[in-house]
């Protein structure tokens, strides 16, 4: 059976003169990607990046089903407005990026729930602490100066605590609630 999705997908890939088969890797174009993380203190939100993303996604655009997603973030290249908050993130008690350089996201099932709108099933793991995860995604593909590129979103809320992000004082709910909102805008290209 051939979803929307698929049937939408296909006739760009065969204009581009790419098979389905070289069509299933695609890289992350770091200049054009944002992810996003939105918080508050104290009731003020909040809003950082995460900087350097490297991802590839593994994705048959015939068989939307089948992935298989390798995310690394560098922590220490997370962006914030003010330096002291990004002394206080990298710092033992929140990210405690000496110890723990890097968070990932790794997915190898991916289930189609409308034309264009997915949920893939992995694993996050930040400061050593992996739990799984179901990641809702919007996927589109385009078509730049002849050559196809998708474009991924997604909004996903993490519980900051449940990776150890927030001890000591940091662990205080009403000061820096538990929920984060993690918003994404990749593009990425075979």
């Amino acid at each position: 059976m051939t979803s929307k999705f698929s049937r939408a997908a296909l006739p760009l890939i065969l204009a581009t003169g790419i098979s389905a088969a070289q069509a299933a890797t695609w890289e992350i174009e770091p200049s054009e990607s944002r992810v996003l993380f939105n918080y508050s203190y104290e009731g003020t939100p909040y809003q950082g990046e995460f900087k350097n993303v490297e991802a590839t996604f593994d994705i048959d655009i015939t068989n939307p089903g089948s992935c298989n997603f390798e995310v690394t973030i560098p922590i220490a290249d997370i962006s914030v407005d003010s330096p002291e908050v990004l002394d206080y993130l990298l710092d033992i008690e929140m990210f405690d990026v000496d110890q723990f350089p890097t968070a990932s996201f790794k997915a190898t099932q991916c289930k189609l729930e409308s034309a264009n709108s997915f949920v893939a099933d992995g694993t996050l793991t930040i400061r050593d602490q992996t739990h799984p995860i179901s990641f809702p995604f919007n996927l589109d593909i385009e078509s730049v100066d002849g050559q196809p590129r998708f474009h991924l979103t997604s909004e996903v809320t993490v519980q900051r605590l449940e990776f150890g992000v927030g001890q000591g004082y940091w662990a205080n709910t009403a000061t820096i609630p538990n929920d984060v909102l993690i918003q994404i805008d990749v593009y990425a290209a075979p």
